[in-house]
């Protein structure tokens, strides 16, 4: 059975997080691919200031080149009205029915997940990969990823790298550029998402 990862969000701009995420989820879970989904109309940032699809598919394909294990997706650009998770799951699986399914997001997405459209159904078809953490926060993290198995029965694994770790402090993953082995993560993502914003 394939294993497919669903990396989503805005990707306003893509990052070097995002694509932390990606690669040690491919490699601790033994993914087949890591499917990068930007989100068309996201229920959470209604009114938000997001860059065109067409940029923002640009910066994805840009930041991905290279690593075989990446796929671009535009599912959800291509669905009108609000984009929700559970929509997306359930036409993957009929689109992908010999497939497993993981979704990886980040912490603060785990413990909001509960808000979410349909949120037993999310949980109930993909196993869920979120971004472990070192300090007080991935304490809090495990316990509410223990709290959502025991009401919703749901698969809640975390990414755990110390590599990772170090880089996952949001404001400096968007200045600086992590450089990995694996040619999926280019020194040129952020010139290039800077130039797509001005």
């Amino acid at each position: 059975m394939m294993k497919i990862g669903i990396m989503g969000g805005t990707f306003n701009p893509i990052h070097n997080v995002h694509l932390l995420m990606a690669e040690e989820a491919a490699r601790q879970f033994k993914l087949d691919e890591v499917w990068f989904m930007p989100s068309k109309n996201p229920p959470h940032k209604k009114g938000a200031d997001i860059v065109s699809a067409a940029h923002r598919t640009r910066m994805i394909c840009h930041a991905i080149e290279g690593n075989p294990k990446f796929v671009f997706s535009d599912l959800e650009l291509r669905r009108e009205g609000t984009t929700y998770t559970s929509d997306t799951l359930e036409i993957i699986e009929k689109e992908n029915p010999d497939c497993e399914i993981y979704f990886i997001l980040g912490g603060d997405s785990l413990r909001e997940i509960e808000t979410w459209h349909k949120p037993a159904f999310v949980m109930s078809h993909c196993h869920i990969l979120a971004a472990d953490r070192e300090d007080e926060t991935g304490k809090q993290l495990k316990e509410k990823a223990e709290e959502l198995r025991k009401t919703y029965k749901a698969k809640i694994s975390f990414i755990t790298d110390r590599h990772f770790f170090q880089q996952t402090a949001p404001a400096a993953a968007k200045r600086e550029v992590c450089r990995l082995p694996d040619p999926g993560c280019r020194d040129e993502i952020y010139p290039f998402s800077q130039s797509v914003w001005l």
